[in-house]
């Protein structure tokens, strides 16, 4: 413990005027630096923990609210197109159909398709189904059917285009608040709305988009809370000092920092990852990486703001706390996404426990040993999953866009050309694909480099839903699933374009450059996206139009 005439040191972390440190003998270290009483006022050390507040003035609204108004009307317009169930819309918008009638999923006939689609969804059968998904996503699709009904293509489709448009809106004031800058939020909202990745998935009911949109929220859930804890612990600093005679904390106050107490961002995260897991099991690496994630940010505010056992200090008073913010509010969350299941007296393996009794797990509820046992079944499927599919791609090609997925494609009869096109291909505009996996080499240099915490922020998130594909090289994967982790890249990718606009404060020249350039940047995105539109959107063309939108041999 260092003694009161060695407390000083808070140098200027707390001050944006420096005070050098001065120079410390090895049998000095640990102990704190002389620094003025000021720096533990309030406003100095909430500054430097927070850093500049963003910039931009009523463009930080009406920024991301015109991109999200552009992704709905790209979202909402021609919805409907194609009228009928494409790719694994087959197996989602049918059972969503099915948890609205009986709140568990059941089976169809064979040529349930054919009926669905002429709007006579009656014919599901009464014995239930095996399906590998948890609810969440599907129910989330119920619930435009409710609206809009569930016998015709908007209203199955609906939802997915609702949570994309926020997703949109959402990331924009993400962005915003990771760079301090309006400018830069409207970027990533204009890059996220106009990619035909993102667009085509909120355009048709798979799972991802809703998958995404909880793990983007999580993220923004915890980026608040970033915040939040920092300006707590100036706050409490700030009151600890006013307590004593020469307005610096004690040397007891300072060996581990204040308790910052319940944190309701952290719980809001917790929820949204459980609702993202309640989407698909793919959301557990993202548990993990942001539980990490939100920890460490609290041990730098600690150390920033002069703890003396930081790390300490930080895992005991802030890391128990969201561990249980997180990790227990997440599966509590999953748990409840499966009420009707476990409301239900004839579901899939609902009575599974009953028919095989257990000595050793005869203690839990049969329901919950029920359950256990069907997520035992679902994994063991999942990890055998691996047979040919014309669309199929390694997740060494996603970055690249080396295999787009065709959601839809046919040659429609009666159209001016000789020949002519429909299709729906998740092909992410390459400009902003291409360029994004550059960007994320700059961010690894920034983050071992300058350990700047928005890269570590958007690296965990690219992170935690790409690198665990890996694992499983056998399994059949798709490019569709990188939508999980599309608006990290977008995030990555504007980062970068950050660099290349410069400081606010820069020369004339140099900032005019960096506005031009990025201003170049972003208009060449958004033309090339207006090329690509007809074949994400399905729109009716010759078949040579869409032929030459097809830059690769592997993009057929």
């Amino acid at each position: 413990m260092p003694s009161p005439d060695g407390l000083r040191r808070y140098h200027d972390v707390v001050s944006h005027t420096a005070v050098p440190p001065r120079r410390i003998s090895p049998g000095q270290r640990g102990s704190w630096v002389v620094a003025p009483a000021r720096a533990f006022a309030l406003d100095a050390l909430g500054a430097r923990l927070l850093g500049p507040p963003t910039s931009g003035g009523s463009l930080r609204w009406i920024l991301p609210v015109l991109t999200a108004v552009l992704a709905g009307v790209l979202r909402f317009v021609r919805l409907g197109e194609p009228g009928s169930l494409v790719f694994d819309e087959t197996y989602y918008v049918k059972d969503a159909y099915s948890l609205l009638l009986s709140g568990y999923e059941r089976e169809w006939p064979e040529d349930a398709d054919e009926s669905f689609n002429a709007g006579r969804p009656q014919v599901l059968l009464d014995s239930p189904d095996y399906v590998v998904h948890p609810p969440v996503g599907k129910w989330m699709i119920a619930l435009g059917m409710l609206a809009f009904g569930s016998d015709n293509a908007f209203g199955w489709r609906f939802s997915a285009a609702v949570v994309g448009t926020l997703s949109v809106l959402l990331l924009a004031l993400v962005a915003q608040r990771m760079f301090g800058s309006a400018a830069l939020g409207g970027a990533a909202g204009l890059l996220l709305a106009v990619d035909g990745h993102h667009l085509v998935e909120s355009r048709t009911s798979l799972l991802d988009i809703f998958l995404s949109f909880w793990l983007l929220a999580a993220f923004a859930a915890l980026l608040v809370d970033r915040d939040d804890g920092r300006r707590r612990l100036a706050r409490r600093l700030s009151a600890l000092a006013g307590r004593t005679g020469d307005g610096l904390p004690s040397a007891l106050q300072l060996a581990y920092g204040p308790f910052l107490g319940f944190r309701p961002w952290r719980l809001m995260a917790g929820i949204c990852l459980g609702l993202a897991l309640g989407t698909k099991w793919s959301a557990l690496p993202f548990i993990a990486a942001f539980g990490l994630l939100t920890v460490a940010w609290d041990l730098s505010a600690r150390r920033i703001a002069g703890i003396h056992r930081w790390f300490v200090g930080g895992v005991v008073r802030d890391g128990i706390l969201a561990f249980v913010c997180i990790v227990p509010v997440a599966l509590a969350t999953y748990l409840g996404s499966w009420t009707g299941w476990f409301r239900s007296d004839d579901a899939y393996d609902r009575h599974w426990a009953e028919q095989n009794p257990s000595t050793p797990w005869g203690w839990l509820p049969d329901a919950l040993r029920s359950l256990a046992e069907y997520h035992r079944s679902a994994y063991t499927f999942h990890r055998g999953l691996g047979s040919d599919h014309p669309y199929e791609a390694s997740a060494w090609s996603w970055l690249v866009v080396g295999r787009p997925t065709s959601f839809f494609y046919e040659k429609p009869g009666g159209c001016a050309a000789d020949a002519c096109s429909q299709a729906v291909t998740v092909l992410g505009n390459p400009l902003i694909w291409w360029s994004a996996a550059l960007s994320l080499l700059v961010l690894l240099f920034a983050w071992v480099g300058r350990r700047d915490w928005r890269a570590a922020g958007i690296l965990s998130g690219v992170a935690a839903g790409y690198l665990p594909w890996f694992l499983y090289p056998e399994r059949t994967t798709f490019y569709f699933y990188a939508v999980a982790f599309e608006p990290f890249l977008v995030l990555s990718l504007v980062y970068c374009l950050g660099l290349v606009l410069g400081r606010a404060d820069a020369s004339g020249h140099r900032r005019r450059r960096g506005v031009l350039l990025v201003g170049l940047f972003l208009a060449t995105a958004v033309a090339l996206s207006a090329y690509f539109l007809p074949i994400w959107t399905a729109e009716i063309i010759p078949y040579d139009e869409w032929r030459s939108r097809m830059w690769l041999p592997s993009w057929i």
